[in-house]
């Protein structure tokens, strides 16, 4: 029988191309030799054969680098240089260094204490276990990604109070082809981090609309969540963690899906913005040839002309609570909602009973 599809292709993470580096620093700080390839094993068991691309001795110091694989993966640091400098030092103990392009950690919730550098504890396991291998204890490690300044600029370092950089991960070692799982996961930091600056109330948003305009109210940067679609996942996620309060803020065309009990809001899964917001303007009283306008749009944002045109702003309070009203359904009522609806523009369209108090300055 044929086969359909092309199965993915792995890589190793930037964890891992610093574990590799390590291991031929090692095999240069002992016998002088420059490999070209070593192996090393994840933390999963599966062996990887990482290419060297460089070694070369830097005072009491060698450094390697190695050119980061991902596989089929679409990763940011594909084809970036992570470079290691392994230096022996006294004593029993691995110290990390953050070079050029690695962050720094400045807030609590992350896997990694406060003012270390951003190397994640698989990273540093699988370190450890080369210097195992050569029985070795007391080394020096500093990991260096100098593209890792701009590339910080794409990623939720920032929000997540990683400072200077990108941060050294991998679970086990082994890049495979992201799944959606992971990257919803991902997502997850940005509570634990809020959580452990004190904030019970987190602002949930599923893009840079709703984050611009939750800054405008004054909604505290680190209170402020990105969700990107996975809304239903992420309110679950909230509830594990013990939030309090959680106001969903975007523009209507993301958020009114929530009103119609949809949770994950890519327009692939699930697009039913004009539709719901046909019904509810139908249920204000709007006549049915307005109602086909609006069916007829090729955007919320066009069908939104014909609620001004009819002077029938009412009904985005009816979907803000509505919003409402499903969100704390879907999570069986552990977890209190708000909802603030806006436009393209930043305007407020509408918002639920419960997030007017966060509102008072902006419609007074």
């Amino acid at each position: 029988m044929k086969k359909f599809f092309t199965e993915l292709k792995s890589g190793y993470t930037t964890g891992a191309s610093a574990a590799a580096g390590v291991k031929a620093a090692l095999f240069y700080l002992i016998s002088e030799k420059i490999v070209r390839e070593v192996e090393i094993i994840a933390l999963d068991g599966t062996v990887l054969k990482i290419p060297i691309s460089k070694v070369e001795k830097v005072g009491e110091k060698i450094r390697v680098e190695v050119i980061k694989y991902s596989g089929d993966d679409p990763d940011i640091t594909n084809g970036v240089s992570v470079f290691t400098t392994v230096k022996k030092i006294s004593g029993k103990e691995i110290i990390f260094r953050a070079g050029e392009g690695i962050g720094r950690v400045t807030k609590k919730g992350l896997q990694i204490p406060v003012g270390e550098p951003a190397i994640n504890p698989g990273p540093r396991q699988l370190i450890k276990n080369v210097a195992a291998e050569f029985k070795i204890a007391g080394l020096e490690v500093e990991i260096s990604i100098p593209a890792g300044v701009e590339l910080a600029k794409k990623t939720l370092n920032p929000i997540l109070g990683i400072e200077g950089g990108i941060s050294v991960i991998g679970t086990t070692g082994v890049l495979r082809p992201m799944s959606e799982e992971a990257f919803k996961n991902s997502l997850v930091s940005q509570i634990d981090v809020a959580k452990a600056a004190g904030y019970d109330t987190l602002v949930f948003v599923p893009g840079k609309i709703g984050e611009s305009i939750a800054k405008k109210i004054g909604f505290s940067a680190e209170s402020i969540i990105q969700t990107s679609n996975f809304i239903g996942f992420m309110l679950e996620a909230a509830v594990d963690r013990e939030v309090k309060k959680v106001i969903l803020c975007g523009h209507i065309g993301k958020l009114i899906k929530v009103a119609a009990g949809i949770f994950h809001t890519h327009n692939r899964v699930a697009d039913a913005r004009l539709e719901t917001l046909a019904a509810y303007s139908s249920a204000e009283g709007l006549n049915s040839t307005e109602v086909k306008k609006i069916l007829s749009s090729s955007t919320v944002e066009e069908a939104s002309e014909v609620i001004a045109k009819n002077h029938l702003e009412s009904v985005y309070k009816k979907i803000a609570q509505r919003i409402v009203f499903r969100s704390e359904r879907y999570v069986f009522e552990k977890i209190e909602t708000g909802a603030i609806l806006v436009d393209y523009s930043g305007k407020i369209l509408g918002f639920s009973e419960s997030a007017r108090k966060y509102l008072s300055d902006l419609v007074n």
